[in-house]
């Protein structure tokens, strides 16, 4: 299948919204090449060797979408070009704007990165494993082996480490989960390896969906997550004890108002994919709508809200 691939320079500032953008394209993923991200990558020892050099500009930030190849393509363009040109409007930075597109190959763009891409232990227990290297387990970890191909999830981003965290301190046996915008299928995988005893994994994009299933397949938890395509919650069926969205903090918010109604008394709202200046945001229209805010992680200018359905 051929993608285009669609790269556009910004700021720190604009990133998230102009991969909102993207999203609300229908992008089947976005990816943000953050310098600043992968300086502190390579001074903290998370990749065992890379031969990738410090950058010494750290305020252009490369955001990147992939897009089929159809009819379609050039008027997504055009309408992306018209809402990116209309960010300096909201009062933000857009930054140069340097557009560039190519097509390329799914096979060539999911082998690409793999020499980046190593064993890394994101929580106490979870480990991220890619399919084709080998790991020494530790008796108490728990690994999840994954090919994330064009499903934008390895597991090494801050938000998805963060969630992982999140998800070890909060599933306990027998819970039901509801993974919303699953990807590549880590946090249901997660979920079910931590004891969970159904979760309900939807996305949007038909790649991820078929991706995370067969991910689910190679770490043997098909009898606890069941992979589905669907928008947001409109994917999943009856309450849950847990619901996690790694997504970005436009969609959570949209995601917020359903919530409530989505979780048992009690339960549990976990959001991730939201840069610290959109907290505030976020934890305001969850208070509006019942969720008690438990605890917030932030690292790496990201943050995970851990949030409480509260009482009525």
């Amino acid at each position: 299948m051929k993608w285009a691939e669609i790269s556009i320079q910004t700021t720190h500032e604009a990133a998230e919204t102009v991969a909102n953008i993207f999203h609300e394209l229908g992008s089947s993923g976005v990816v943000i090449e953050d310098p600043e991200l992968v300086n502190s990558y390579l001074t903290s020892g998370v990749w065992d060797y890379s031969d990738i050099e410090q950058e010494s500009n750290t305020e252009i930030v490369t955001v990147k979408a992939y897009l089929p190849v159809d009819d379609q393509l050039d008027e997504k363009l055009r309408n992306f070009e018209e809402e990116f040109q209309q960010i300096s409007s909201r009062g933000m930075d857009k930054g140069i704007g340097d557009m560039r597109c190519r097509e390329v190959q799914e096979e060539d763009w999911a082998s690409s990165w793999k020499e980046f891409f190593h064993p890394i232990k994101v929580g106490q227990y979870i480990v991220i494993k890619p399919s084709w290297e080998e790991y020494k387990a530790a008796s108490d970890d728990l690994v999840i082996e994954l090919d994330p191909g064009m499903a934008f999830g390895t597991g090494t981003h801050q938000t998805t480490a963060m969630c992982c965290r999140a998800l070890e301190e909060v599933v306990k046996p027998g819970c039901l989960v509801f993974d919303v915008g699953t990807g590549s299928g880590i946090l249901s995988i997660a979920a079910a390896k931590l004891g969970a005893a159904s979760v309900q994994a939807v996305d949007l994009d038909s790649v991820a969906v078929r991706v995370a299933a067969e991910n689910v397949a190679i770490n043997q938890v098909e009898h606890v997550v069941k992979v589905a395509q669907g928008d947001l919650l409109t994917g999943v069926t009856g309450k849950a004890d847990i619901v996690i969205a790694n997504i970005i903090a436009d969609v959570v918010i949209k995601l917020i108002v359903d919530i409530p109604a989505r979780l048992k008394e009690n339960g549990i709202f976990i959001a991730s994919g939201i840069i610290s200046e959109r907290l505030s945001d976020v934890a305001a229209v969850m208070l509006e709508h019942n969720l008690l805010v438990d605890k917030v992680i932030e690292e790496g200018g990201w943050v995970a809200v851990i949030a409480r359905k509260g009482g009525c």
